[in-house]
């Protein structure tokens, strides 16, 4: 958004702050625990939470690797919780109630290690390609810039949003490395231990692909904006 002063998930949609919508979508879906990852200006979004009044805990990630790295924060609170976790962006404030609750139904109803929700594009270029094989589970997730023509071809791409078993989740973590250029921790790299394991992986599609785009600019702040305020 280009403004230093200001965490991204700050920004308001219909007078909330992104977060504040991406929270209650997990409070409506009834989570024994909501645990916001927070970094960069970390204060404020603090702030704002705490004075919600909301059953939320802050937990802090320094310095800040990557998704993986965040999710990783998540470990020490959720010791001992035996249930599915879901990983939720907090710049993605479009996603339903219903679309969420299909991927926790279905990833419950497979018994699965993870579950991705993805989106079918009409142009899927610059996106992450959603690769399955024929029983329908994931079997490659592959970055457009690493894609061959003929992956290129998929229009179904992953969304970033995920639901875990808890115990695949954090056993994959310790498994990852910041072996990349940017030397970050990709949370998607733990698929590749999965694989690796023969876990499974699923995915669900959501209905409409807007429910999955993130905000980055101040023109999709914009969109986010009017979508949300068509809905009844």
């Amino acid at each position: 958004m280009k403004n230093p002063d200001m965490a991204k998930v700050m920004y308001t949609v219909n007078d909330r702050p992104m977060v504040e919508h991406v929270v209650d979508l997990a409070l409506t879906l009834q989570s024994s625990r909501t645990i916001v990852i927070v970094g960069w200006q970390k204060e404020s979004v603090m702030k704002h939470l705490e004075g919600t009044g909301k059953p939320v805990e802050c937990v802090v990630q320094s310095p800040q690797l990557g998704t993986g790295h965040a999710v990783m924060q998540a470990e020490a609170p959720l010791r001992g919780f035996a249930g599915d976790v879901l990983v939720l962006s907090g710049d993605v404030p479009l996603l339903t109630h219903a679309t969420a609750q299909d991927l926790i139904d279905h990833h419950r109803s497979t018994g699965v290690a993870a579950t991705v929700l993805t989106a079918v594009l009409d142009d899927a270029a610059g996106y992450g390609r959603v690769v399955r094989g024929p029983d329908g589970h994931v079997t490659a997730i592959v970055e457009h810039k690493d894609a061959t023509e003929e992956v290129r071809q998929i229009r179904e791409i992953n969304s970033g949003i995920y639901v875990f078993r808890q115990d695949r989740l954090f056993d994959g973590l310790h498994h990852i490395t910041p072996d990349n250029v940017q030397k970050e921790y990709y949370l998607t790299d733990i698929f590749q231990y999965f694989w690796r394991h023969h876990f499974p992986v699923a995915a669900v599609a959501a209905d409409d692909p807007i429910e999955i785009r993130g905000v980055n600019t101040v023109q999709q702040l914009e969109e986010a904006r009017t979508v949300l305020a068509g809905r009844p």
